[in-house]
C-alpha cells in the first residue's frame, strides 16, 4: 500500500502576482508623475523614483517574510501591536510633524512613519483574533460586541484627531464590514452607526476646510457662473483622464504632470494612469483589485479557522475599499479625502502595510486546501487531492 502527504503550502499565486504587477508598474508612474515637480525643486527628475523604488524593494521583502511566517503566529502580538499603536498615534497628535496642517506623521530614527496606516492593519488583526475567541458570543452585546466596539472607537478617534479623517472614516467602515462578516447582530450594527454617524459628520464639518471639500463635492467643479473652477484637483485630474482617451498618451508622455495637476505621484496619481495608459489601463488596474478581492473572499471561504477566516477578510476588504475610494475621489464621484492608492501611490507606508498585509494573506491561503502540494508516495504515485469544501455557513 502506499503512503502518500499533503502539504498545503502553495501560495495564490494569482494574488501574488497581481501585488506585484502594481508595485512594478507603480515605479513607472511615480517617476512620470513626479519628474517635473522633482525637477523644479531638486534640479533631478529623478529625485523621487529613487526614494519609491527603494520602497518597492522594501515592500517586496516585508511581502515575502509575512508569507512564509505563519498567520498564527499573529495572535501572540496582537493585543501588544495595538497598544504600541495606539502609543504611536498619541505621540504623533503630541508631537508629530505637520504635512497641510495635519500632525499625521512620527520620525523614527530618522524616517518618517503614518502610525494610522499601521494602525489600520494591527486593529484588522486584533479584531479577527477576538471575534474567532468569540465566537458566536459576538452576538451578546455586553460580552461580545463592546468590547470588540472598544477598540474600533479608540483607533478611530484617535486617527481623527490628527486629524484624518478619510483614513479614521476608512479604518472604520472595514471594521463595520469585519463586524458584519462575522456575525455581530444588525441592530448592535444599527445603533452603533446611529450613535457616531452624526458625530462623524459632525466632526467632518466642524473644520472649514473638510466643510468646503463637502460643499465642493456637492457643488460639483464649477461655481454658479459656470466658469471659476472651485475644485482645481479634481478638474485637473478629469482633465487627466480626458486626454488619455481609450489607450493614453504612452507612458511618461503626461501632461497634467507638468504642474498642472498638484501632487500627482501622490493622492492624485490614478488620474496619470488614465491619461497615459487611457480607459483601457485605468480600467485594467481596477480590475487588478477586483481580482485581489475576489481571490481574498475565496481564501476567507477556505481558511483552516476563524482566525485566518476574518483575517483575510479584513484584509482583502481595506486593500479594495481603498482602491475603490481613491479612484471614485480622483474621478468625482466621491469627496476629496486624502487615501493613498494601494501599491501605486507615493509613500512608503502605505507599500509597507500594504505588502505585509498581502503577505499575510498570502500565508493564509498556503494553509488552505485550495493550492495542496502534492507529494508521491513510496510507489511514485501522486494520489488524487480530495476537494476542499468551505464550512457551511462560512460563505462570503
Amino acid at each position: 500500500m502506499s503512503t502518500s502527504k499533503v502539504q498545503k503550502n502553495h501560495i495564490d499565486l494569482i494574488i501574488l502576482i497581481a501585488a506585484l504587477f502594481l508595485m512594478v508598474m507603480s515605479v513607472g508612474i511615480v517617476y512620470s508623475a513626479s519628474s517635473t515637480y522633482a525637477l523644479q525643486r531638486w534640479g533631478e527628475s529623478g529625485k523621487l523614483l529613487e526614494s519609491h523604488a527603494a520602497k518597492v524593494i522594501a515592500g517586496f521583502l516585508v511581502m515575502f517574510v509575512a508569507m512564509q511566517v505563519d498567520y498564527h503566529w499573529l495572535k501572540k502580538i496582537s493585543k501588544p501591536v495595538l497598544i504600541a499603536v495606539v502609543l504611536m498615534l498619541i505621540a504623533t497628535r503630541l508631537t508629530g510633524g505637520e504635512v497641510n496642517g495635519a500632525a499625521r506623521w512620527l520620525r523614527i530614527g530618522g524616517f518618517g512613519v503614518q502610525p494610522s496606516e499601521f494602525a489600520r492593519f494591527a486593529l484588522i488583526t486584533h479584531l479577527a483574533l477576538l471575534m474567532s475567541l468569540r465566537g458566536e458570543r459576538v452576538r451578546d452585546f455586553k460580552t461580545g460586541y463592546l468590547p470588540l466596539m472598544i477598540w474600533v472607537v479608540v483607533v478611530t478617534v484617535l486617527v481623527l484627531v490628527q486629524p484624518g479623517f478619510s483614513t479614521g472614516s476608512m479604518i472604520f467602515v472595514v471594521s463595520i464590514i469585519m463586524l458584519f462578516l462575522g456575525g455581530t447582530r444588525l441592530s448592535h450594527l444599527g445603533l452603533t452607526l446611529g450613535g457616531l454617524i452624526p458625530a462623524l459628520l459632525a466632526y467632518m464639518v466642524s473644520a472649514e476646510y473638510r466643510l468646503h471639500r463637502v460643499l465642493d463635492f456637492v457643488r460639483g467643479v464649477f461655481d454658479e457662473s459656470g466658469v471659476t473652477r472651485i475644485n482645481h484637483q479634481v478638474f485637473q485630474g478629469l482633465i487627466g483622464f480626458a486626454n488619455g482617451g481609450l489607450l493614453g498618451l504612452g507612458p511618461g508622455n503626461s501632461k497634467q504632470r507638468d504642474l498642472f495637476l498638484p501632487e500627482p505621484y501622490g493622492d492624485f496619481v490614478y488620474p496619470i494612469v488614465g491619461e497615459e495608459y487611457g480607459l483601457l489601463g485605468a480600467v485594467a488596474v481596477l480590475a487588478v483589485f477586483l481580482v485581489i478581492l475576489l481571490r481574498g473572499m475565496k481564501i476567507a471561504n477556505h481558511a483552516r479557522d476563524d482566525f485566518g477566516r476574518y483575517l483575510a477578510l479584513g484584509i482583502t476588504s481595506s486593500i479594495a475599499l481603498y482602491a475603490i475610494v481613491n479612484a471614485g475621489v480622483t474621478l468625482g464621484i466621491l469627496p476629496t479625502t486624502g487615501l493613498p492608492m494601494p501599491f501605486i501611490s507615493y509613500g512608503g507606508s502605505s507599500m509597507l502595510v500594504s505588502s505585509m498585509m498581502i503577505g499575510v494573506l498570502l500565508n493564509v491561503s498556503a494553509q488552505t486546501d485550495l493550492h495542496p502540494r502534492q507529494t508521491a508516495g513510496v510507489d511514485g504515485t501522486v494520489p488524487l487531492q480530495p476537494q476542499h469544501a468551505p464550512a457551511v455557513g462560512k460563505v462570503y
